[in-house]
C-alpha cells in the first residue's frame, strides 16, 4: 500500500471520528452530520478544516500591506502545515523551550492593540475599540493570547537554535549602511552616522541569516516528512504544476 492510500485511510478514519450525529442518540435515527473535516495530514497528525477557518480569523492580527492578497485557505493551509513541522520537531528534539510568561504575552497584545495598522482604525489601544475589533473578525481574548503564546514560544525557538554561531563582521555593517541604508535619503539629507545605526544595522543582518538558515531547515523537514493535503482544492498551485509532494 503506497502513502496516499494510507493517508486516504488515516484520513477516513479521522473524519468516522468527528462524524455526529444531531441528537447524538441512535434512537433518532437522524443521519450523521459532518462536523468538521480532515484536509491535511502531518506526520500522521491530522489538520482539520476548522483549524484552517481559525487560522483565517487570526489573519486579522498580521500586517498586511495593501499590495498583498487576502487571507485564503490554501495559504492558511501552508502556514499550518509550517507550525506543525516546526511542533513535531521541537517535541523530537527534546528541545527545551521556555513558555513565555504572561506579562510577555501581555507585553506584546499592547504592542499589538497600539500598532496594527488595522487595529489603529478602530482604536484597539481602547477597550471598546478592541472589542469591537474581535467582533469584526470573530476573536476572542483567549484567541489571541493562545496565537501569541505559541507565537512566542516558537520564535524563541527559532532564535536559540539558528541564531547561535552566527555573526556579522565589520565589513557587512559597512557594506549594509552604504548600499541599503544611504540609499534611501535624498539628496541633501543627513544620514546618521554609521557608529549610530550600527547596533541596528547588525540586528537585521542577524535576522536575515536566521531566517536563511530556518527557511532551509523547514524546507528539509517538508522533504523528509509525509505530508499529504487531502482536498485537492487547498493544493498549492505551484505544488500542483510541478507534482511536488505535499
Amino acid at each position: 500500500m503506497d502513502n496516499h492510500s494510507r493517508g486516504r485511510m488515516r484520513a477516513a478514519g479521522f473524519t468516522t471520528a468527528l462524524l455526529l450525529t444531531v441528537c447524538g442518540t441512535a434512537l433518532t435515527q437522524e443521519p450523521p452530520v459532518l462536523l468538521d473535516r480532515v484536509v491535511a495530514v502531518v506526520n500522521n497528525r491530522a489538520i482539520l478544516w476548522s483549524d484552517i477557518s481559525d487560522a483565517l480569523h487570526l489573519a486579522a492580527l498580521e500586517p498586511r500591506g495593501k499590495q498583498q492578497d487576502a487571507p485564503n485557505p490554501q495559504a492558511a493551509l501552508e502556514q499550518l502545515i509550517s507550525r506543525a513541522l516546526i511542533e513535531q520537531q521541537i517535541q523530537q528534539e527534546g528541545a527545551v523551550t521556555a513558555a513565555p510568561t504572561e506579562k510577555d504575552v501581555q507585553t506584546r497584545l499592547t504592542e499589538l492593540r497600539r500598532e496594527l495598522p488595522a487595529c489603529v482604525h478602530v482604536q484597539c489601544v481602547t477597550d471598546p475599540g478592541w472589542n469591537a475589533f474581535l467582533q469584526a473578525h470573530g476573536l476572542t481574548e483567549k484567541q489571541v493570547e493562545d496565537y501569541l503564546r505559541r507565537r512566542l514560544e516558537i520564535l524563541a525557538f527559532i532564535e536559540r537554535r539558528f541564531r547561535q554561531g552566527i555573526r556579522i563582521s565589520q565589513e557587512e555593517i559597512e557594506s549594509y549602511y552604504r548600499d541599503a541604508l544611504l540609499p534611501q535619503f535624498a539628496k541633501g539629507e543627513q544620514p546618521p552616522p554609521l557608529k549610530e545605526v550600527a547596533p541596528r544595522i547588525e540586528e537585521i543582518l542577524l535576522q536575515q541569516q536566521v531566517s536563511t538558515l530556518f527557511s532551509a531547515w523547514l524546507d528539509n523537514l517538508r522533504k523528509q516528512g509525509n505530508v499529504e493535503v487531502l482536498d485537492p482544492a487547498l493544493e498549492p498551485v505551484t505544488a500542483a504544476a510541478t507534482g511536488a509532494t505535499q
